[in-house]
């Protein structure tokens, strides 16, 4: 070796257009209150983190952003691959009643999804809505700030995470993390559910890796 990097040869690419750019984002599972103090539970795909906020895309007629709007506690749920058959089956529900016309052809009204999902509601410690028993990873979290989209079409969300439930089975033993090798999440991949494949290797931050190969 002589220490020099070998350029990546470039890909050939051609123009197209979409009609959705969910390009492998992962699936939440977000639980709210709605106004009678019953449970709503959504999925979604529109979901990132930095730090200790959860950031989320809302249809602005969804049940979930009416609910937050007024309540501002949730539970972030993370499903694993496994579950992707009650995602699928939740994903046409909608706690809207009546439904949006907009929402009319595709979705139909529910008032309870974790039954008609086939899934657990599991108490809070720091918020009012429940958690998916069966997702290895809750997120009990906060509004801290909303934002309208340019358009009007959708609401930004930011929440603060105030306490994180973890399934031993995806964590280092003896540690605060979670183990990259054990946990995979379900990916929405251009409406297409996926997990992850074999591990390529780890980012030079990583804090799980030296704990790995103790």
């Amino acid at each position: 070796m002589n220490g020099t990097t070998t350029e990546a040869p470039a890909r050939p690419h051609r123009t197209i257009t979409p009609s959705v750019l969910y390009f492998g984002t992962p699936v939440v599972l977000l639980t709210t209150e709605n106004p009678d103090g019953t449970p709503n539970l959504a999925a979604f795909s529109s979901a990132w983190a930095l730090g200790q906020t959860v950031v989320l895309g809302l249809g602005r007629d969804s049940r979930t952003a009416h609910n937050l709007a007024d309540r501002h506690g949730l539970v972030v749920n993370l499903p694993s691959p496994d579950l992707w058959p009650a995602v699928e089956r939740l994903a046409p529900l909608t706690g809207a009643d009546p439904v949006p016309p907009e929402k009319r052809p595709v979705y139909r009204y529910e008032p309870d999804k974790f039954a008609a999902a086939g899934l657990t509601p599991q108490a809070s410690v720091r918020v009012r809505p429940p958690r998916v028993a069966q997702c290895p990873l809750q997120l009990e979290a906060r509004v801290r700030q909303r934002t309208r989209s340019a358009d009007g079409s959708f609401w930004t969300v930011e929440a603060e995470v105030v306490h994180v439930h973890a399934d031993p089975a995806v964590t280092v033993p003896d540690t605060q993390y979670v183990d990259p090798a054990r946990w995979s999440p379900l990916v929405y991949n251009f409406r297409h559910y996926h997990g992850l494949g074999p591990e390529l290797g780890h980012g030079f931050r990583s804090e799980t890796a030296p704990l790995r190969t103790r």
